[in-house]
């Protein structure tokens, strides 16, 4: 089971996304109050599942419309996905990965672990 862990700190609120071996597998953006940090993982759990991926790191990508998942490569040429909610929000975005492949699999991590994650506070 997945578990999103809100931490508070002196700039605001935000959480982590773990997978059940305890890896971090997205980060939000940082809230201002808890309610809105609890609202962005809500959306996580609703969007995450339905979202379909668009692959930006592709020449001539196909642009999907929200909820999805966005690939691409950062200033240092590693890959990383962001969630955006329906609204085109950014709700939650990934660590950097070596490799497109294991990109896409913290992706489905992210949906695997979403939706029966447990909420813990630290």
């Amino acid at each position: 089971m997945g578990k999103f862990v809100i931490k508070k700190s002196a700039s605001g609120v935000r959480f982590n996304l773990k997978a059940r071996n305890g890896q971090i597998i997205a980060v939000s953006e940082v809230y201002s109050s808890e309610d809105a940090c609890r609202n962005g993982i809500d959306s996580v759990i609703k969007n995450a599942a339905v979202a379909k991926v668009e692959d930006q790191t592709v020449e001539n990508y196909d642009s999907v419309t929200n909820p999805k998942f966005e690939i691409y490569k950062d200033k240092g040429g590693e890959f990383r996905f962001r969630l955006k909610s329906r609204n085109g929000e950014n709700i939650a975005a990934s660590e950097g990965y070596v490799s497109k492949t294991s990109c896409k699999n913290g992706i489905e991590s992210v949906r695997k672990n979403s939706q029966d994650a447990t909420i813990v506070e630290e």
